[in-house]
């Protein structure tokens, strides 16, 4: 594997994105004869070997549209689950490909989690018309999950206290999550792909080459693609630690947003290193602002710790919101194919709890659904090891 510079790696983005329109003209392929069948490569769908990460590095998928070749079934993005069970290693998920899905958060008054409530005690609204629940969960479902670290110069002093609370995070979550690591500055690099070993995890953090810019957007869009094409739990998360303004993306703050919307993607937390900005006060109000738009609009929390010594409670206050969240599913009272983004709504009340609060992405994009593609599916995935 070679290590690719952005631009080529847009302008073979662009030559893919001219076969893959090729591909899709009407004409028919000829079927392949039986001893062709035989020397096919074997699936992509298979795992793939990671190199060794002390030979090379690649950069992380281009967000670009070109890179969204065909994704397995068992990865659509309208994903979940009216259940997700675990039997001898293996899950088992069944998604409902037109279903809405939130991961919502629940708080009372005093900002503690409440975590007792029913499928009743909702009320979901799309467009401000309530919308039928067909599906509730609340239990600890394992999760995909995406570190992406600042590795910009500026973060140099700060690396290993950050590290020290991304591998935090993971041991207090779930045992049987898989994350990535993505390493950026002013390119985002895939340092370790998914998987559920600390010690693998752990070296895909240590690749500490602080330099460069903050290409924080253009990293979010990637690793928000990187779940959907890979990701192998019905939840999916994006931690972000960073420590200032994106000063080198291609993408703008609406851009990465819409893009996540687009995917019906993942919750985004946020950790802004943004104390001991003397001298830099408005750029600190840029970089705060973008953080908390894109965990707000994505149903996660935006932090803001007064020094790196709260770090790593923040990272144990990201696995706590993440393993006490409900899961609710609807279909919505609006036919895909209008399109449109459509703002969410949820609502909870409950005789015994006063005044509540619920967290959740605030909106999406349908995506409809395509000519043959079936209304359910059932997958099963292997736990990551």
């Amino acid at each position: 594997m070679r290590l690719c510079s952005k631009s080529s790696l847009l302008s073979l983005l662009f030559a893919a994105s001219s076969l893959l329109v090729a591909a899709q003209a009407p004409s028919s392929p000829p079927a392949p004869s039986p001893a062709q069948a035989e020397s096919q490569e074997p699936s992509p769908l298979l795992p793939e070997t990671q190199p060794s990460l002390s030979v090379d590095r690649d950069p992380i998928l281009s967000p670009d549209a070109a890179d969204n070749l065909p994704v397995s079934p068992g990865h659509l993005n309208a994903k979940i689950d009216q259940e997700a069970h675990k039997d001898h290693g293996v899950y088992t998920l069944r998604r409902d490909v037109e279903e809405v899905v939130l991961n919502c958060t629940v708080l009372d008054s005093q900002n503690h989690l409440v975590n007792d409530l029913t499928k009743d005690d909702f009320h979901v609204f799309e467009d401000n018309v309530p919308q039928q629940i067909i599906s509730f969960q609340h239990q600890d479902l394992p999760v995909s999950i995406g570190l992406l670290i600042d590795n910009s110069g500026s973060m140099r002093d700060k690396r290993a206290a950050v590290n020290t609370a991304a591998l935090d995070l993971v041991r207090a979550s779930n045992p049987d999550d898989e994350a990535f690591v993505v390493n950026f500055s002013d390119e985002a690099f895939l340092d370790q792909d998914f998987t559920s070993s600390i010690q693998k995890l752990q070296e895909g953090l240590s690749h500490i080459e602080s330099r460069g810019g903050t290409a924080l957007y253009d990293a979010v869009v990637a690793s928000a693609d990187q779940l959907a094409r890979g990701a192998r739990r019905p939840k999916q998360v994006l931690v972000i630690v960073t420590d200032g303004e994106d000063n080198a993306s291609s993408l703008n703050l609406e851009q990465t947003i819409r893009r996540v919307q687009d995917l019906q993607g993942p919750v985004v937390y946020s950790i802004g290193l943004l104390f001991g900005e003397d001298g830099r006060g408005a750029e600190a109000h840029r970089a705060r602002r973008a953080l908390q738009l894109l965990s707000d609009e994505t149903g996660g929390v935006a932090f803001f710790p007064r020094s790196l010594a709260d770090v790593d409670s923040i990272a144990a206050e990201v696995a706590r919101d993440i393993r006490n969240q409900y899961t609710i599913g609807y279909h919505s009272s609006k036919a895909a194919s209008l399109g449109g983004y459509r703002t969410v709504h949820v609502e909870a009340r409950a005789p015994h709890h006063g005044k509540l609060y619920v967290r959740t992405r605030t909106g999406y994009y349908p995506r409809p659904q395509q000519p043959g593609q079936r209304n359910t599916e059932s997958a099963s995935d292997t736990a990551s090891e």
